[in-house]
Parts: C-alpha cells; structure tokens; sequence
C-alpha cells in the first residue's frame, strides 16, 4: 500500500482547487493522505520532512516552482519520488518534465506515471531543480512579488525584465571544475539543470536534467540594445552563437565578485553574496513523470532505456 502525502501552498490554484484535489485521490484510492498546507514555500521543508517521518512514499506537491524547490530540497536523498501539482505561475520544472497544468493529469502521472531520478544543483548549500543565477535574473526575480504575479502572471517576469537591463555589470571570476574559465565584467551568471525557462526561452540548448553535469553561461550585454540582441539569439534558440554569451558545463563552480551580488535559485530571490558555490547532485530527486508511451515527453526518460526510470 502506498503511503501518499500532500503538501499544498494554499494560495495558489489548479483546476478546482484543493478541494476538486482530495475527491480526485479519494476516487483514486487514496481515502485518508497525510495532508500539509502552508502559504509560504519556506515552510514546506518542514512538512516534507515530517512526512517522511511518517512514513510516506509518494508526497504530492501543490505549487510553483519555489514550493517544488523547498520540497525537493527536502526530500533529496530520500528515494521517496515527489508528484508535482503544478498551481504556479511559470512551473519550469513540469513543463520541462512534459507534466501538464490539468489537476486530474498531474494526480494520474503521481500515481500510475513513471518515477524517474533526476539531478538537482546545489547553490551554497541550498538545492534547485530548474535554474539559478546572479546578476541580471536574480535582479529579476526579486522584483516580482507575489502581487505582481498573480496581476499579471508571465507578463510580470518580462515587465521586471526591461527594468533590470539597465543594471550594470560586474568582475567576476569564475572558475568550472578547478580550472579558471571566466575573468572579467559581465550582467549575470547562470547554473541550468534544464534548458527552458519563463516564456518558453530555451537558454541551454543542450541541458539535461540527468546528465550529471550543470550548465553555465556567463552573460557580458549591457543596456537594453544588447540584452535585446542576445534576448534575440535565444528566442531563435541559439544563445550559444551571440557574442556576449560565453558557455560551459561541469560538475563544480565557484565564483567570485567583486562586489556583492543578489543571485536566485528557481525563482527565489536570495540575499547579496561575494562568492558562490554551485556543483551538481546527481541522481538526488526522484520525480513522477508521464508515461512516455501515451504522453508527450522526451523519449529518452522511457524506463526501458535507463536504470532512473520504473513505472509505478
């Protein structure tokens, strides 16, 4: 018997709500699921936490890409696999994944889909699964508020955009694997565990969530005439060939300002830092994920191909 937790934000929505969520598990088997809700990301660590302690081996989780990163974190190491809901605005690790915005969908790949094991990054010791940065996307980030969002959903992201490109550069040194590999100024610095994010931009081109390694690209544009360039060159799914992006992979970065910087994981903005320290946990989450013989999501995720995968 499967031992199924649920652990909500309860200020964001999906479908009919949390309630249209319990009648679909009740009609699914799952009568009485260890229920959590909390209305701030920040404490859902906790429940993921006291979950497991209870004995869970599927946890649903209700939210956006903050809420999946606090639990993800959380529930790292563990092998329990964690069924995103996704109630967000953006939900870049669903999408990327092939998990649709459809409550009943989201409960049926929880439940009968495939759990696959999946990286996540680690940032100064905090873990994401989609993306983290400094710079220009943290800056980003942090001028989003939840207000913002639910008033103007994606477009609030593109509004915050325009603003920050008017931020200036800073040095930084960033070194990938032990070996230096950037020495200089430059708008932001971006980790990807996957390649899309808001709006659909394709920033790493060749991001895999189970490869083993991280993406870096370092970003050199200032002003809006050329984050407008390089804006162009990844909406043509390119960024690689525009000459202000410089990009690499590894499995351990370090970084160095010479100011203090805000930076961001997953869309949560975090307090300035001198210094980052980003590397790559493989294999560290376990995430339900649609069949890929009925549903649309990359075949290389088929359970058949890789000792990640197992059907449930």
């Amino acid at each position: 018997m499967t031992t199924v937790a649920v652990v909500a934000h309860s200020e964001k929505q999906l479908g009919g709500g949390l309630s249209e969520l319990r009648q679909t598990l009740i009609v699914n088997g799952i009568d009485d699921p260890l229920w959590f809700e909390v209305r701030k990301s920040a404490k859902a660590p906790k429940c993921v936490r006291q979950a497991l302690k209870q004995g869970a081996d599927l946890i649903f989780v209700w939210g956006g890409d903050g809420m999946v990163q606090h639990c993800a974190d959380a529930a790292a190491g563990s092998g329990v696999p964690i069924a995103i809901l996704p109630a967000g605005t953006a939900n870049l690790l669903a999408t990327n994944l092939g998990i649709e915005k459809d409550l009943a969908q989201a409960v049926h790949t929880g439940l009968h889909g495939v759990r696959h094991a999946f990286d996540v990054g680690v940032i100064n010791g905090e873990r994401f699964a989609v993306m983290a940065g400094a710079g220009f996307d943290a800056r980003v980030m942090g001028s989003v508020n939840s207000k913002a969002k639910e008033r103007f959903g994606r477009l609030a992201y593109l509004r915050s955009s325009a603003q920050s490109t008017r931020s200036k550069g800073r040095h930084m040194k960033i070194r990938v694997d032990g070996n230096m590999w950037f020495n200089g100024t430059a708008s932001c610095v971006l980790f990807g565990n996957v390649g899309t994010v808001t709006a659909g931009l394709h920033v790493f081109p060749d991001a895999e969530p189970d490869d083993g390694v991280l993406e870096v690209g370092v970003v050199t544009a200032q002003g809006r005439v050329e984050w407008l360039r390089v804006l162009g060159r990844i909406v043509g799914r390119h960024p690689e060939k525009s000459g202000m992006v410089n990009m690499t992979h590894g499995k351990k970065i370090s970084v160095e300002f010479d100011k203090p910087l805000p930076y961001e994981l997953d869309g949560g903005a975090r307090p300035k830092v001198k210094s980052l320290k980003v590397r790559v946990d493989p294999g560290a989450i376990w995430v339900c994920i649609p069949d890929v013989r009925t549903a649309k999501v990359p075949a290389r995720y088929l359970p058949t191909n890789s000792s990640k995968s197992k059907v449930t």
